[in-house]
């Protein structure tokens, strides 16, 4: 990487422009930049709840996990025509979510997002992680974007419905159960 990060401040995305990692300029409001910046704020959700000191072990290293393949995520749409992910990556948080999940009761109603602070955490990241899924098929309309980067975003949002449920779980917290509204008949 060199020195390349020492300059912070260099004013050329002052004209609403940033330069993607081949070299060329979009437009800031381009529909790559919108992925990649959702991309980054979901890495950003994801460090939030793994600073917390009091994360279990195993699912602290499973979400550094993914933010290091989140920043791989990053440079693949910073690269137009770049691939990074591999479903190799998406079998792993398969694994994880088989893994997890094993021991978690079944459910038979939606749950709301919240519980303890650590998975309500994780469902805002799992929201977040929904939004950037919806950027990057989004992206792929207008240019290709890799099958498993796609595939990547979809499994860890049900990764981290998963985790929600198991630092629940392991903190004595129920789920807390979806109450629909009293069904009325319109006269």
């Amino acid at each position: 990487m060199n020195d390349r990060l020492t300059s912070i401040i260099t004013k050329t995305g002052d004209d609403g422009t940033t330069g993607l990692g081949d070299g060329s300029r979009i437009s800031k409001s381009d529909i790559r930049i919108q992925a990649i910046g959702d991309v980054d704020e979901l890495n950003s959700q994801l460090g939030l709840l793994v600073s917390n000191p009091s994360l279990p072990p195993d699912l602290a290293g499973l979400l550094q996990y993914a933010q290091h393949r989140l920043f791989d995520l990053g440079a693949e749409l910073s690269v137009p025509g770049y691939a990074s992910l591999t479903e190799s990556h998406v079998s792993i948080l398969e694994q994880a979510v088989q893994e997890h999940n094993t021991d978690l009761p079944p459910l038979r109603e939606f749950i709301l997002p919240g519980g303890c602070a650590q998975a309500a955490q994780a469902h805002v990241c799992r929201s977040v992680c929904r939004r950037a899924e919806r950027s990057v098929v989004a992206l792929n309309v207008a240019e290709p974007v890799s099958d498993a980067a796609r595939h990547y975003l979809n499994r860890l949002s049900d990764c981290l419905f998963v985790v929600a449920r198991v630092l629940n779980q392991r903190a004595e917290q129920s789920d807390i159960f979806w109450q629909a509204a009293a069904k009325k008949t319109v006269p």
